[in-house]
């Protein structure tokens, strides 16, 4: 006598081979959705402090550095990154035929979105400086490990982009008054996962966060007023921090 296969069964088998198709198509049926810190978004949300008219025209501006080429030294992230004092800049990094691509109120998607859509392709700057994750933390309510990810798609854009580029990946500062704020645990995590990038050859991490703060942990507000943006004497610290790995990258190949 010859066993009739249930429905029950027919359908699991059914299932079985859809899924075995599907694997072989996408890698594996149960993929997870790709976290929202990988997806490159262009500025939506409109803030008091910038519009998203504003954010688009700041773009615009670093779309026409972009076409004009002519640098060595590109920094790239939110609003830590934008905002240098014109005083430093010229000091430290002009001389340097430096840019600054830093938005404020980046996350890592608005990011990688100028990354893909600005034209960086007529760029070949020796040395990048990256210094972004804080506002996925505070702006997108995301954790440690979306946070990394997300650093992750954007190390791997500038890689790809600027295969010969040294990449400075920038540990995120901390955040919050003192050692004990709830922001200050999620901060190290995520910075513990983005110093597995670095492969000591093409990036490089660096946590100078440290430096911003006093014996006790806590940071004074003459170096971060809002306890998140550097003032100059903070700006100061991390040139000072930064200058000696930048100078030997910048200068390695020109001539005595």
């Amino acid at each position: 006598m010859i066993n009739t296969p249930t429905l029950s069964n027919r359908l699991h088998h059914l299932v079985l081979m859809t899924c075995l198709v599907l694997f072989a198509a996408t890698g594996c049926a149960d993929d997870k959705p790709a976290p929202k810190s990988t997806l490159p978004v262009p500025r939506t949300v409109e803030y008091s402090w910038m519009s998203v008219e504003q954010w688009h025209q700041k773009f615009a501006e670093d779309v026409e550095v972009a076409r004009a080429g002519n640098v060595d030294l590109l920094f790239v992230g939110d609003s830590i990154t934008q905002g240098w004092t014109p005083a430093l800049w010229q000091k430290y990094f002009a001389p340097y035929n430096a840019a600054n691509f830093g938005v404020g109120g980046d996350q890592t998607g608005n990011v990688l979105w100028r990354l893909q859509n600005g034209e960086i392709d007529k760029l070949n700057p020796k040395v990048v400086v990256l210094m972004v994750g804080i506002n996925n933390f505070g702006l997108n309510n995301e954790g440690p490990d979306e946070v990394f990810q997300g650093v992750n798609a954007v190390v791997d854009t500038l890689r790809e982009a600027f295969p010969k580029a040294k990449i400075l990946v920038n540990g995120i500062f901390p955040y919050q008054e003192t050692a004990q704020s709830p922001m200050r645990a999620p901060i190290i995590e995520a910075n513990k996962l983005i110093k597995t990038l670095d492969d000591g050859k093409q990036v490089f991490f660096r946590d100078y966060g440290h430096l911003m703060l006093q014996d006790d942990g806590s940071i004074s507000p003459d170096i971060m007023p809002d306890f998140l943006h550097p003032a100059e004497p903070g700006y100061q610290i991390w040139a000072e921090a930064m200058m000696p790995t930048l100078r030997e990258w910048l200068e390695e190949d020109r001539p005595q």
